[in-house]
């Protein structure tokens, strides 16, 4: 009691299932299609195990079980990682509410999660899926140029249209969870312009002609935003198969926008503020594969300051042949 550790033994008495519904209740901080998202996995997955358990009763050993069970079941690790998140979130808020001592869930061993390697497209392929898309061509050009999630994407109005600066301003998303949309901010809770190519701008200020700011960009046909879903269904895969591409996801679209826009010479921090990442760091995480001829570059550029450096002492003769090569006929 005096250093503050001691935790009632009553207080874990309540059932974990009590305790998670006050903890839902509790997620106004977040984007409400990931409290809404957290909410489906917790009635999905982690009541159906944990509900009617008193809260103090769960061991680390009974996490891990259950873990391996979900392995055993045949889930896939991405989707065990994101149900033990969750799970441990709920345990880590009655730490914090003094009704438990330590989270059961801290420090057990979750399955290998293989990364999907990004896939991107060159720019005649691009034109070929665009081709294959037929009359909805346009919406896989500006994902392919833009870099746009596809819930930004879908959630864009004709008012968001800069024709003067050739920008988008992507201050939305939508997206299906459950059965429901939702509507929320970018990614990062922030606003954020998107440059476009004027040949492309100059199209999509032709569409937009006598419609209102409030319409969105791109319906789906019966109203509404798209869903990607149905629009995977509809549009994408056909055209892929049209196309001849395989193994190719509605997502990578936005990773074939990073490699063009590199190919065309935009630096780390475009990128990442067209992509709409929190940081550079996180964007070189992602595509430092696609910079290999900076180091090249790098290294030539910083070539012609070494006989600068180079007139005396030991590394002398470095200016020397410098000096030879220049006079070479």
């Amino acid at each position: 009691m005096n250093r503050g550790a001691y935790v009632d033994p009553a207080a874990g008495k309540l059932r974990f299932e009590q305790f998670a519904q006050t903890w839902m209740a509790g997620l106004g901080h977040l984007k409400p299609s990931t409290a809404l998202r957290y909410r489906e996995v917790v009635r999905t997955h982690v009541l159906p195990k944990w509900g009617p358990w008193p809260l103090a009763k769960v061991a680390r050993s009974d996490v891990a079980a259950w873990i391996g069970d979900l392995a055993g079941s045949g889930m896939s690790p991405g989707l065990i990682r994101k149900v033990y998140l969750v799970a441990s979130m709920i345990f880590e808020s009655a730490v914090a509410d003094q009704r438990l001592g330590l989270n059961p869930a801290k420090g057990v061993r979750l399955p290998q999660q293989t990364h999907r390697e990004a896939r991107f497209l060159a720019a005649d392929e691009v034109r070929r899926l665009v081709e294959a898309a037929g009359p909805n061509g346009v919406h896989v050009l500006v994902l392919a140029l833009t870099g746009l999630r596809f819930g930004e994407f879908a959630a864009l109005k004709v008012g968001r249209v800069d024709r003067a600066r050739s920008r988008l301003l992507i201050a939305e998303s939508v997206s299906v969870v459950g059965s429901r949309l939702v509507w929320s901010t970018p990614k990062t809770h922030r606003t954020r312009t998107v440059p476009v190519p004027p040949l492309l701008m100059a199209y999509l200020v032709e569409q937009i002609r006598g419609r209102g700011a409030d319409e969105l960009l791109f319906p789906a046909p019966m109203g509404g935003p798209l869903r990607l879903n149905n629009w995977r269904r509809r549009v994408f895969e056909p055209a892929c198969q049209a196309a001849g591409i395989t193994d190719f996801r509605p997502h990578d679209l936005r990773h074939t926008a990073a490699s063009l826009a590199v190919a065309a010479g935009a630096n780390i921090k475009a990128i990442q503020q067209m992509l709409g990442h929190a940081s550079a760091a996180m964007t070189l995480d992602v595509y430092a594969g696609l910079f290999p001829d900076d180091l090249d570059a790098v290294g030539r550029s910083l070539d012609a300051l070494v006989p600068q450096m180079c007139h005396t002492g030991p590394l002398a003769a470095l200016s020397a042949d410098a000096m030879s090569v220049e006079k070479a006929p």
